[in-house]
């Protein structure tokens, strides 16, 4: 019996022998891994404004009464300015007590804050200096900033990652042709990073125009790793 087992347990490694030659044959790839990098910059068609009406009265019916008569003028002028319905959203509608100080005693009551705002969207950035002019002519007294931003940020964005990946390839093959090795198909490619959110101009309480929206930049990074031959 002892024999027949030692027997078998020959046989077993032999087989295993036999096969570790054939996993040993397998060697890992060469690879050489870079990032790419690429800008492109584009005029903004889109801005988003906030605009609104702060009204102070002794109650909170006569603080609301005068937000909400100065408002629809507000309203109607913005609509004038030629923005329809469909980009004007309430942002923000609240009433507020206002108190003072006392010295000799707790703050007493002097009156309600009422306070309404509307975000705009344009999507014709040259009514942006016109909008907001009738906004404040009609009583607006509340603009909390202006963001521009792109209708179509994926086709900048595409046109970045184009470039990203002939920065990458540009890498890999100044790296390679430093090895003595040439750099073949690429076999990963990880976008690391993209553009930054729409960006947001200074907030203010006046009007500021004109204004300038300038240029937004989109980035792309990409990671890429190129087999390597001889």
């Amino acid at each position: 019996m002892m024999m027949t087992l030692r027997i078998g347990a020959l046989a077993l490694l032999a087989g295993l022998a036999c096969m570790t030659p054939g996993y040993a044959a397998d060697s890992p790839e060469k690879l050489v891994t870079v990032t790419g990098e690429a800008m492109t910059s584009a005029a903004p068609d889109l801005a988003t404004i906030r605009l609104g009406v702060s009204a102070q009265g002794k109650t909170a019916r006569l603080a609301s009464e005068a937000n909400a008569k100065v408002m629809t003028t507000v309203m109607a002028a913005i609509k004038a300015a030629g923005i329809p319905e469909r980009d004007i959203q309430t942002a923000q509608l609240s009433l507020q007590p206002q108190f003072e100080q006392n010295k000799n005693g707790p703050p007493h009551l002097t009156g309600f804050q009422s306070s309404n705002d509307v975000t705009v969207k344009l999507r014709d950035i040259g009514k942006l200096a016109d909008l907001i002019d009738r906004a404040v002519a009609a009583g607006a007294n509340e603009i909390s900033g202006i963001e521009f931003s792109l209708s179509d940020r994926s086709k900048q964005l595409d046109e970045a990652r184009a470039l990203a990946i002939a920065d990458a390839r540009r890498k890999a093959e100044i790296y390679a042709k430093a090895a003595g090795l040439v750099a073949g198909r690429a076999v990963a490619i990880t976008e690391s990073s993209a553009s930054p959110p729409p960006r947001p101009a200074a907030a203010f309480r006046a009007v500021a125009t004109p204004v300038a929206p300038g240029e937004l930049t989109l980035q792309v990074t990409v990671m890429v790793s190129y087999e390597l031959a001889q």
